[in-house]
């Protein structure tokens, strides 16, 4: 079991938005979160992925303990790899450099591999405010996989792609998952959430 999420509860100024959820995550599995806006499953992505602390419940990552880890930022550079809704580039960078600031240790064909893979090559050398929003999420797909995360998480990846890069981009995922990456995605999708081995609802704070 590579996730294991005990009873977790979580609430914004008393406003509850997790509650007693019980996930359990195998090694090279695709998960689809899906749910209505304010469902509680990005909530639940953030915690998943170390992101937010839950106000109460365990959450363990293989052998080890959230709450043991003492060096958070160094265990995700290692271990994980986000997509946000919203790309986060650096736009005094090109996109390149966006990819490759995510992991300096990475060399340039391993870089040309990734942009290869998603199909933006040519866009490289150019930065991100040159580019289209769909465009510019992949770049961000990139730089999370730059580091060969043990785990992706993805909040709503394609929310700016249009149907076709949206599909290519959940293939992308399930070739990703049978190579052994273990990847979570939240989508409202649910036509896209049946590329993953397993769905869960969240409604309410739960796992329907």
């Amino acid at each position: 079991m590579i996730i294991q999420a005990l009873n977790i509860n979580h609430d914004y100024n008393g406003d509850i938005a997790l509650k007693n959820i019980n996930l359990q995550i195998k090694k090279g599995e695709f998960i689809s979160l899906i749910g209505e806006s304010g469902s509680g499953k990005t909530t639940l992505l953030s915690i998943l992925s170390t992101l937010l602390k839950p106000r109460s419940g365990e959450l363990n990552f293989e052998e080890s303990n959230y709450a043991d880890i003492t060096n958070i930022d160094k265990f995700r550079q290692k271990n994980i790899g986000f997509i946000f809704q919203f790309h986060y580039l650096i736009n005094y960078l090109n996109n390149f450099e966006n990819i490759k600031l995510a992991n300096e240790a990475a060399s340039n064909h391993e870089i040309e591999y990734l942009l290869d893979l998603l199909d933006i090559k040519n866009l490289a050398k150019k930065f991100p405010n040159e580019i289209s929003g769909g465009q510019r999420q992949r770049v961000a797909i990139a730089r999370a996989l730059i580091n060969t995360p043990k785990v992706l998480f993805a909040d709503e990846p394609t929310g700016n792609l249009d149907s076709k890069n949206a599909k290519k981009v959940f293939e992308l995922f399930r070739k990703l998952s049978n190579e052994g990456m273990t990847i979570v995605v939240a989508t409202h999708n649910k036509e896209l959430a049946k590329t993953a081995d397993k769905i869960y609802e969240v409604k309410d704070g739960q796992l329907a």
